[in-house]
């Protein structure tokens, strides 16, 4: 193992943050904590694969030689993570939809009580002067083939 606080503390702590950061990125992703769209979940789980497995690449396979620190690389879990803190915030805040009461269902063929009472204040309907009169189609001549 590749983690000695006393000879190379930077490098250790670099490859704990490494790890943690992807551990986070995991856990946000895996588990829909705060209600973020897949895509966003996907990506969490990618970075959090990423970091985990350099971590553990540093930690158990680095033989030693050179290296790079790349801390610009710990603006991404940052960002991720206060995404998801967003995302959960902003779930939270959204007022829950009011429950729909549940409606009668429809029935065309129900007969109609005839002694139905009109609501108090409604208007009551009026007999029409008017009739209706049945629309007739207008009659298109019989056809005649030719030849």
């Amino acid at each position: 193992m590749n983690l000695d606080f006393d000879v190379d503390p930077l490098f250790s702590w670099y490859v704990v943050l490494l790890a943690l950061s992807g551990i986070a990125l995991l856990v946000i992703g895996a588990i829909n904590l705060g209600g973020l769209k897949i895509g966003w979940r996907i990506l969490n789980v990618l970075a959090g694969l990423g970091f985990t497995g350099y971590a553990y690449y540093l930690a158990f396979v680095f033989d030693g030689g050179t290296y790079t620190l790349f801390f610009k690389a710990f603006i991404l879990p940052v960002a991720l993570i206060v995404n998801a803190v967003k995302a959960l915030v902003t779930r939270s805040a959204t007022p829950a939809a009011p429950p729909v009461p549940a409606a009668s269902p429809y029935q065309p063929n129900a007969e109609y009580p005839p002694n139905a009472q009109y609501p108090q204040g409604a208007p009551q309907p009026q007999a029409s002067p008017y009739q209706p009169q049945a629309a007739q189609a207008p009659q298109a001549p019989p056809y005649q083939p030719q030849g």
